[in-house]
């Protein structure tokens, strides 16, 4: 959606960016009339996304998983619906707390369902959790073989919501090699949900790195990142 960012309170002339708010309300005195006053519309997916998994935490301190896993799926959700990648027309990288969020809602729901989840699945969920916390998105070597389709799963809607805002910005700014590469990333994407995540961990590495590579190679020209990106896909073939 393409928007005017700056924001202008017409009850007490107050200025704030929407790209940050969200918001049309006046931070300052609360009133709802406010118009867009930059001369230029830009597009803009992402909205600002807050995740307190800190109750979620307090549960888990006392109970199993199986009576914190709906209310951990429904923040999880609720912070991928508002997430985007692209900022006041400026195009952002896929990053690992987005990465990690996703996992962390299949993983949770897939050792959940076991009803009887092993501790490596619980500690492996604990260590998602964290990492969402911190924006960090735990290495391939940590995941129980048993839950190693949540990455797949994760992965595959990730990169899509990724790929979906790619093919939003080549809107205004077109690449027809960005593009070609953007259809050989949907269709190995498509391999990935057909098989529900069943795939391997060097099949996420790779979906995840070049989603990355053709992210950077829009943002900053790098041929090389596009190169990367190409090469990466090919082999997946």
């Amino acid at each position: 959606m393409k928007i005017r960012g700056t924001r202008e309170c017409q009850s007490c002339d107050a200025q704030w960016s929407y790209y940050e708010t969200g918001s049309v309300r006046c931070p300052n005195c609360g009133s709802m009339r406010s118009v867009g006053v930059d001369e230029d519309r830009r597009e803009h997916t992402d909205s600002p996304a807050e995740l307190d998994l800190e109750p979620v935490r307090r549960t888990l301190a006392t109970e199993p998983l199986e009576h914190a896993v709906d209310d951990l799926k429904q923040r999880l959700r609720e912070y991928t619906r508002k997430r985007g990648f692209i900022k006041g027309g400026e195009l952002q990288p896929l990053d690992d707390r987005y990465l990690a969020a996703r996992e962390l809602l299949h993983a949770a729901d897939l050792a959940a369902r076991s009803h009887s989840p092993t501790e490596t699945e619980e500690l492996y969920v604990l260590e998602l959790l964290g990492g969402t916390d911190r924006g960090e998105w735990p290495p391939e070597t940590e995941i129980p073989d048993s839950l190693a389709a949540a990455r797949g799963l994760a992965v595959a809607e990730a990169v899509e919501a990724y790929r979906r805002d790619l093919r939003t910005w080549l809107e205004d700014h077109p690449d027809p090699e960005a593009t070609k590469t953007l259809g050989s990333l949907r269709e190995q994407i498509k391999r990935a949900e057909a098989l529900q995540g069943e795939v391997s961990l060097g099949t996420t590495n790779s979906l995840v790195a070049a989603a990355r590579a053709i992210g950077q190679y829009l943002r900053t020209g790098d041929e090389n990142a596009l190169a990367s990106a190409r090469d990466r896909l090919q082999r997946l073939q």
